[in-house]
């Protein structure tokens, strides 16, 4: 029965709630309240209800409905999910999607006839996404619409509620990260200044971090710290959990000479206080807001304060994207390290999965003994371990940047595959496995995904790898003029795929932070329109893939430097470098797919990976690596 489910007895619960207080409908955020891509344990509400772990998805309760809606990386995911738990799957990014906002409106069955009573946790939701609930129904008439904030609304029924976490403190300096914390501040304050504004209230986690030249771990894979910062002129005043506060033993820089460059520490909850005028301390008059990142709640008190409010997008994303000098030194040798730790993943993946000796094997390396190896059973689950276990060796690192995605064979056709800690598929020698990984370093930040043959590979796969490897490489070869933006190119790496009637779902490239979040705007490469345009110093990752439910999946991914390509009469170009340094296995190729061009970038490519790797490893895996990257 449905209701033996957990997740069914917890939308049950919210129902009892909902009929208790009046409400029609609840909205539960997969978010937290700074607009994070992955919350802290105390705010996987949706997960908590759901059983969804996906890092995108948001639910609709009503008395006779539940939804998640959730993207095309997750469709399979939240599918197996979800069953049995009477949540039903909205899909978005779809032409026939209908976005949360749209579905409530459209509802003609949710209220009475007076009012329709919608509830959510405004700590968790941005402005943004509640006025678009808003808007959508503004254009229906006689429809009235009334918006319920309960801030920790599912507190009285998860009795075991994680507490807002805290962690030490680390504080980078100027020959760390290249700008000092005074000099992006002063920067900041000039934007103020042009704005007419004299102060600013900041809630994304990376842009703090960012500004402040601090990082923490208060959550998973992003090495942030749940806090706020306001800016003045003369001051910045961080909402931080102080009571914990400690700096970092190996940070170059400390607490007292964050107070010395004018930050001045409260408490995280102190937030609420300040912005009521109730603390004593003297308010600004006119105060930047973002309503894109600025939880709902937060801003509702604000329109309901005694300050004047000026809206508009931050600047320091776009600044934060550019990296300078030092940055990109950083995140060459983040990559370099990253390398080696994958390619002594891979040599040590097929030692101990190969095949025997033989055509049909895929031409498993042997060795200089010419020994085959004997195989012994692995899973996905000890793949990972292994692959994260050599990251950990490398000095600097600080945790993975997101959690590791270990896929073999149907598993990898899932894009976000969680990879299971116990039961995981047995890794065979035969067909593909998909791993998708990355590494938080103190000089850096890593995102790879390589797809390699254990064995051999149908017909269909070796097409599928072909054809995903081709849309690659036609954008890493990239040329274009200045001002271009992501969605204008991100046809190039789809192409080989659509003519052959083949497409991926998700987006070709994400931006890269430098030390992190492995997600960072504002550019992108993607269908989607998105007006930011590429440029030199931003990081981006170049990720086709193609995903074959219950057979396969794909993905072949580097992250990529926009650099300049020279000036002629035509205008300024820019093309891409690739910071990724492991090999892309040549074995499963079609080359009658391959243009000359193809070959010569994968040959061009692959023996720089050689020869900038193969130094720092031993004999017998530089041996192996060189029998990896020779021409096709």
């Amino acid at each position: 029965m449905i209701m033996d489910n957990i997740f069914a007895e917890r939308v049950a619960q919210i129902r009892e709630m909902m009929r208790e207080h009046g409400w029609d409908a609840v909205l539960v955020s997969g978010s937290d309240p700074h607009g994070s891509e992955y919350p802290a344990p105390r705010w996987k509400q949706v997960e908590w209800v759901s059983g969804f772990t996906g890092e995108a998805g948001d639910l609709v309760i009503t008395l006779d409905h539940a939804g998640l809606w959730t993207d095309t990386r997750y469709f399979i995911q939240a599918d197996r999910q979800l069953r049995g738990t009477g949540i039903e799957l909205h899909k978005m990014r779809v032409p026939e999607q209908v976005p949360i906002p749209e579905w409530l409106a459209d509802s003609a069955d949710l209220g009475g006839e007076d009012a329709v009573y919608i509830a959510f946790d405004g700590l968790c939701w941005s402005n943004d996404s509640i006025n678009a609930v808003r808007k959508a129904f503004g254009a229906e008439q006689g429809r009235n619409l009334v918006l319920v904030d309960i801030p920790d609304m599912l507190s009285p029924l998860w009795d075991d509620r994680p507490e807002i976490p805290k962690s030490p403190v680390m504080t980078l300096g100027e020959d760390m990260v290249g700008e000092s914390r005074e000099h992006k501040l002063q920067w900041f304050r000039r934007f103020l200044l042009e704005k007419g504004c004299d102060a600013a209230l900041i809630t994304d986690l990376d842009e703090i971090a960012w500004l402040l030249n601090i990082r923490g771990s208060d959550i998973e894979y992003n090495p942030l710290v749940i806090s706020s910062l306001l800016v003045t002129f003369d001051s910045a005043v961080w909402f931080v959990r102080k009571d914990e506060f400690k700096t970092d033993g190996e940070s170059g820089d400390s607490f007292y000479e964050l107070e010395a460059d004018g930050v001045s520490i409260r408490g995280y909850d102190e937030l609420d206080l300040f912005l009521s005028g109730l603390s004593g301390n003297e308010l600004p008059e006119k105060l930047f807001i973002d309503p894109g990142t600025l939880n709902y709640h937060v801003y509702n008190q604000l329109c309901q304060g005694v300050f004047s409010i000026e809206e508009g997008r931050s600047p320091v994303p776009a600044r934060k994207a550019v990296k300078n000098e030092v940055e990109i030194s950083g995140m060459r040798e983040a990559h370099l390290e990253d390398g080696l730790a994958m390619e002594k993943f891979l040599f040590w993946l097929e030692e101990t999965v190969g095949a025997s000796e033989g055509e049909d094997s895929g031409g498993v390396y042997q060795g200089d003994g010419g020994a085959s190896w004997a195989c012994r059973q692995i899973n996905e689950a000890d793949a990972a371990a292994k692959l994260d276990a050599l990251r950990s060796e490398i000095p600097g690192y600080r945790g993975n940047s997101f959690q590791t995605i270990s896929a073999y064979g149907a598993n990898a056709a899932l894009p976000h595959y969680v990879t299971p800690d116990t039961g995981s598929a047995v890794l065979q020698p035969r067909g593909l496995f998909l791993v998708d990984s990355g590494g938080q370093y103190v000089f850096g930040t890593t995102d790879i995904t390589r797809t390699v043959p254990l064995g051999p590979c149908t017909d269909l796969e070796k097409e599928d790898y072909t054809l995903v490897l081709k849309g690659h490489i036609a954008l890493s070869r990239a040329v274009f003029p200045r001002g271009t933006a992501g969605c204008q190119i991100d046809a190039l790496a789809r192409n080989p795929l659509w003519l052959s009637k083949r497409n991926f779902g998700h987006g070709t490239g994400h931006g890269v932070g430098f030390f992190l979040g492995v997600h960072e705007g504002p550019q992108d490469i993607r269908q989607n329109f998105n007006s930011q345009p590429l440029l030199p110093g931003m990081i981006t990752s170049d990720e086709p893939g193609i995903y074959r439910e219950g057979l396969h999946g794909v993905r072949h991914e580097n992250l990529v430097l926009c650099t300049e390509a020279g000036r002629n009469e035509f205008g300024e170009w820019l093309c891409f470098e690739p910071l990724t340094l492991c090999h892309f296995d040549t074995r499963p190729l079609v080359l009658s797919l391959l243009d000359r061009a193809d070959i010569e970038w994968l040959n061009a490519y692959n023996e720089r990976v050689f020869r900038t790797i193969s130094p720092h490893l031993d004999s017998r895996t530089a041996a192996w690596l060189r029998s990896r990257t020779l021409p096709v």
